[in-house]
């Protein structure tokens, strides 16, 4: 029995050991030049990267800079990473190297930033930089301020109210009356040519939200996406037609808003009761588009039947049977 003990503790501490070592192999650490710069103004963050020798690591905030746009945008797109980043290496011997990342900031609004903890992937293993605060002070000035180094402009001595129009126009003015009154009179009739003669012409009728929205609906089923292993371009375009749709029908404008903000609106809004198919659409569209998370066939599935369900079931009472009719519509076509 003694045998079998000492055994045991010979065991977990060469585990403990080796997740200790594995630990210390990387390592990664955030500061900034200043935590109090001016509006627009450039600061730098440094990212210290330890790591053992011919490691290949990466950065998880590079994956998502708009290589188009040359930064990456943070808290809100208030805060901008630069990717002109600088990389130096530094030996500190014992196998180790140090990465010095030197990436420009910029801040376009004036507050209080909290940068996110930045994490570094090698193999295996990260790490997980700590976080980081700065201030942004506006800059001090008005509308009417001088700008530094220019002359005001100063206009010419006896001006007159006519002066800022262009010679041609001024040269040739009966030409152009001649034009706007032509174009007067071309209008009005054309007015009262549709009121007398066209009476029957009606305006045109716009679809309504819940027909939009369920035709949208019925095409996307139709593509079958996430049969074909698509699943972020399927939740993708299903979790736009439902943002468009809570735009178009309550004025909710969930385009720009993050899930937690949609729901924060839904429950304080007469929506309440719906609020569980709306819930479980975005938790799992998100889960697929940033976590990558690849969901079961009955999470698609239950997906696109809850927006199915939201439409039909906040159509207008008087609207109801014109909603299910363009549905069947949609699946013809």
């Amino acid at each position: 029995m003694l045998k079998h003990i000492r055994i045991f503790f010979l065991i977990l501490s060469f585990s403990l050991a080796g997740a200790t070592g594995r630990g210390a192999n990387l390592s990664i650490t955030a500061r900034l030049d200043s935590v109090n710069v001016l509006m627009g103004n450039l600061n730098t963050l440094h990212l210290e990267v330890v790591e053992n020798v011919g490691t290949q690591g990466r950065l998880n905030i590079f994956q998502e800079i708009d290589r188009a746009r040359g930064y990456a945008a943070l808290c809100g797109d208030s805060v901008e990473l630069s990717t002109s980043y600088k990389i130096d290496t530094l030996e500190l011997g014992s196998g180790k190297v140090q990465l010095n990342y030197s990436i420009p900031v910029q801040a376009f609004d004036s507050g209080t930033y909290t940068l996110p903890r930045f994490v570094y992937y090698a193999g295996r293993d990260s790490a997980m930089s700590n976080s980081l605060t700065f201030n942004v002070y506006p800059v001090d000035v008005t509308a009417e301020d001088p700008i530094a180094g220019f002359a005001p402009v100063v206009g010419p001595d006896g001006s007159r109210f006519y002066d800022w129009l262009p010679d041609w126009l001024l040269d040739f003015w009966w030409i152009w009356l001649v034009i706007f009154l032509a174009i007067c009179a071309f209008l009005y009739g054309m007015k009262n040519f549709k009121r007398q003669t066209l009476p029957f012409i009606s305006p045109k009728v716009l679809p309504k939200p819940w027909e939009i929205a369920l035709g949208s609906l019925q095409r996307l089923k139709t593509r079958k996406l996430w049969e074909q292993g698509m699943e972020k371009e399927y939740f993708t375009e299903l979790t736009d037609i439902l943002r468009v749709y809570l735009f178009e029908r309550f004025g909710i404008n969930a385009m720009e808003m993050t899930t937690k903000q949609i729901m924060d609106k839904i429950y304080d809004s007469d929506l309440r009761a719906k609020k569980d198919y709306v819930k479980q659409i975005l938790n799992v569209a998100d889960f697929v588009k940033f976590a990558k998370v690849r969901p079961l066939p009955a999470d698609s599935i239950a997906a696109y039947d809850n927006a199915v369900k939201f439409v039909e079931e906040t159509i207008p009472s008087e609207s109801v049977g014109e909603g299910l009719e363009q549905t069947q519509e949609g699946g013809d076509e």
